[in-house]
């Protein structure tokens, strides 16, 4: 179980969590047409030793990488590749670090394409930027019902009901997770709900979490792409995108620790 921290063990991961959004936001800003995966990656693993941090994948066993990429269909842990961004792909970096001694964790979904790419008003790119929009404000809906009181239950709920109502599938076999002096602490945070919400955790002051909008253009089922027994995709090759910010809960409304 995530424990509530203290005041200053919360104003590090506010600290280091804002390092890490900036670090995604220009990340995200430099993931154009015709760049690498391998590029991201080793851009990614300077800019957080810049920011005296250490990359919290590597805290995993077996995972060498500081960011997961992960492109279209492909979900979630997709290791970093030669492989080229190309116009209209759906794009995701999720990105840890660790930082005096706490992790903080982020994910975001882009469109890749030029100024002038023609995808812009095609109907497919519309189909991809309003499902874009539904998982962000799905993100958001969960950060406002994330507050000292409410329980998990409450977030995976809303999360749910935001997805599948604009029609698309959560992926139930991923979660959001605690986070702090670990990288994957209790309580785990379903992108449903599994059962009732007075059974679910309570959420306490001071805990801190990593809430994850994963999520599918067509079905939720995941498989293993390939035999590198990480890069999990859509059984059904829909398209995916994932949503993630670390928060810490209070008595109000909860403080995002990486961005706004």
């Amino acid at each position: 179980m995530t424990s509530p921290k203290s005041q200053q063990e919360i104003r590090y991961m506010r600290e280091g969590g804002q390092k890490l959004w900036n670090i995604l936001q220009k990340l995200l800003a430099e993931s154009t047409i015709g760049v690498s995966l391998e590029l991201i990656e080793k851009h990614a693993g300077e800019e957080i030793q810049k920011a005296g941090g250490t990359p919290s994948f590597t805290t995993v066993k077996g995972y060498k990488w500081a960011t997961c990429l992960c492109l279209n269909d492909q979900v979630v842990h997709g290791i970093p590749s030669g492989r080229l961004l190309q116009d209209g792909d759906i794009f995701t970096i999720d990105i840890g670090m660790i930082y005096k001694g706490f992790h903080t964790d982020t994910a975001w979904t882009k469109i890749v394409r030029s100024q002038n790419s023609k995808i812009v008003t095609s109907q497919n790119y519309k189909e991809k930027e309003q499902f874009l929009e539904t998982g962000k404000k799905a993100l958001e809906l969960a950060k406002k019902v994330a507050k000292a009181g409410n329980y998990v239950g409450h977030i995976s709920q809303i999360i749910e009901q935001t997805i599948t109502t604009a029609g698309y599938d959560v992926v139930r076999s991923l979660t959001g997770h605690g986070v702090g002096k670990i990288l994957h602490e209790e309580p785990m945070i379903p992108e449903y709900l599994e059962k009732p919400i007075e059974r679910t955790q309570i959420l306490l002051p001071g805990m801190t979490l990593a809430i994850e909008v994963i999520y599918a253009m067509g079905k939720g089922a995941i498989e293993y792409e390939n035999e590198d027994g990480w890069t999990l995709a859509t059984k059904d090759h829909s398209m995916s995108a994932v949503f993630e910010q670390t928060i810490a809960i209070q008595e109000g409304d909860s403080s995002v620790l990486t961005g706004s």
